[in-house]
């Protein structure tokens, strides 16, 4: 019996890792101020949005979510704070996840680039690979404990 366990375990471990891929979203919101949702930190998931006015969850085709945030100016650092995430058309030319000051409709803002699902959140912990590693981790044990 504990056979069968593991390895339907593991058969549905590799099921969440392979069709991760398949649909892709991005969260899609823009705040100023204190008073957005879309601020960080971001603390939504897939099912909060649905209760949240002014974010969403959106089908993104090329896989890259995007987040940018800009100020008014360096010396106002919280007021006047403009949150943006959204879904990219195009990932960068080296298809690396990063965060970097650039130049953006002539203003210095953070922008900030990620491809996987639902990853343009504050969230940085991938919660597939967590569950993967903790079924592995208990499948073994149940191999091994009578």
């Amino acid at each position: 019996m504990n056979f069968w366990f593991v390895f339907y375990s593991l058969i549905s471990c590799f099921l969440i890792e392979c069709c991760d891929g398949l649909l892709r979203r991005c969260f899609v919101c823009r705040s100023r101020g204190e008073l957005g949702s879309c601020k960080d930190p971001f603390t939504f998931n897939a099912t909060d949005v649905e209760f949240e006015r002014g974010v969403d969850t959106s089908p993104c085709a090329s896989g890259w979510c995007g987040k940018i945030v800009e100020s008014e100016n360096d010396l106002k650092e919280e007021y006047g704070v403009a949150t943006q995430r959204m879904c990219l058309q195009r990932g960068p030319s080296d298809s690396e996840d990063r965060c970097a000051y650039t130049k953006w409709q002539f203003r210095r803002v953070l922008m900030c680039f990620c491809r996987g699902d639902l990853c343009n959140s504050s969230i940085s912990i991938n919660l597939s690979i967590i569950l993967v590693f903790s079924t592995i981790l208990f499948s073994i044990y149940s191999l091994f404990v009578p």
